[in-house]
């Protein structure tokens, strides 16, 4: 069973930095799109950076400069680097990825970290 593992989340004060990690597990024998997600209280979820199927990498605007996704292909894993922090970067961040596990892909989703920011 594939499964996605976030770690690294936690509180931080406005201007901090904070390292997010996510992991694939399981029966899994190609992973296409990877990235991560956020989603604030009372607000719909959002792309915050990922790797796209066609291996470009695309951000969202609020976080171009201050955020950077990385990929270990060979561990199955992806992590952001997140610097300057500010309190409306406050969210659960969830990782997400297309996993071809078995003989079917999959959109697989981690568990969600929460990320907060005090001012």
């Amino acid at each position: 069973q594939v499964q996605l593992v976030e770690s690294g989340g936690g509180l931080v004060q406005a201007g901090g930095s904070l390292r997010l990690s996510c992991a694939a597990s399981g029966s899994i024998f190609s992973i296409n799109a990877m990235g991560w997600y956020r989603q604030a209280p009372g607000k719909e979820r959002e792309l915050v950076a990922v790797f796209t199927s066609g291996g470009s990498i695309h951000y969202a605007d609020s976080v171009k400069g201050r955020f950077t996704i990385s990929r270990d292909n060979a561990q199955n894993t992806v992590s952001l680097q997140m610097n300057s922090l500010k309190p409306e970067d406050t969210a659960v961040y969830y990782c997400n990825a297309d996993i071809l596990g078995g003989s079917t892909w999959g959109d697989y989703w981690g568990q969600g970290t929460q990320v907060t920011v005090s001012s």
